[in-house]
């Protein structure tokens, strides 16, 4: 039997380049192209366009971040994810807040690398995921180690990826219709989801969500 992990040292490891800003991409490209081992074969800068690339090129690793207009990288992990259970995504985010990291892990991604992070542990991540194995850069380590010693969590805890998915478009300003097209939802859902949120975080309005996202790194004002 052929064993695939194999195949892919051999041949180099295919990446899936996502992140919405172009001159990003660029600099990120020609750091992981310095690497004989690696090929960038595709670029894409929403969840959408991602989908569609992992589809047309079949690569060994996404590399995704997460801030992105309209669905968030989350969406897009979770939509690869569904339809390829074996696709290998690395997060690489300028965001290291404990519930984001989580919630990547929980819609599937392999690991998680902060922007902030020297090149090394980027290329040392992606070559750990190729392998079958969960990576994640120091400081993301170092925040869910302290995050796991808090007594009493964070009430985003309680919510699943979809549900910070939609709290986070919600605080970021889109509307239930937004959403609902972002997402693929019908609107119902989504406002069902929206109670959903404000019964598990106990908060009464959507001022208080926003304010909620906000503390928690979800959004900005």
């Amino acid at each position: 039997m052929i064993d695939p992990d194999s195949t892919r040292q051999a041949k180099g490891i295919s990446i899936l380049l996502v992140d919405d800003h172009p001159v990003v991409r660029q600099g990120y490209r020609r750091v992981l192209e310095h690497q004989s081992d690696f090929r960038v074969v595709a670029e894409a800068d929403n969840a959408v366009n991602a989908y569609r690339a992992f589809k047309t090129h079949a690569p060994d690793i996404v590399v995704m971040d997460i801030s992105m207009p309209g669905a968030s990288g989350l969406e897009a992990i979770r939509n690869i994810r569904l339809r390829h259970s074996g696709s290998r995504i690395l997060v690489f985010s300028m965001h290291s807040e404990a519930a984001l990291v989580k919630a990547a892990f929980s819609a599937g991604a392999s690991g998680y690398v902060t922007k902030s992070s020297e090149p090394a542990a980027l290329i040392k991540a992606i070559r750990a995921v190729a392998r079958g194995e969960h990576a994640m850069s120091d400081d993301i380590a170092h925040v869910l180690a302290m995050e796991s010693l808090s007594p009493s969590g964070s009430v985003l805890d309680q919510l699943g990826e979809r549900e910070i998915e939609i709290l986070r478009q919600l605080a970021g300003g889109a509307t239930a219709e937004q959403i609902a097209s972002n997402l693929n939802l019908s609107i119902k859902t989504v406002q069902n989801y929206h109670y959903l949120i404000k019964t598990k975080t106990g908060m009464r309005t959507d001022a208080q969500l926003v304010r909620l996202a906000v503390e928690c790194g979800l959004a900005s004002l």
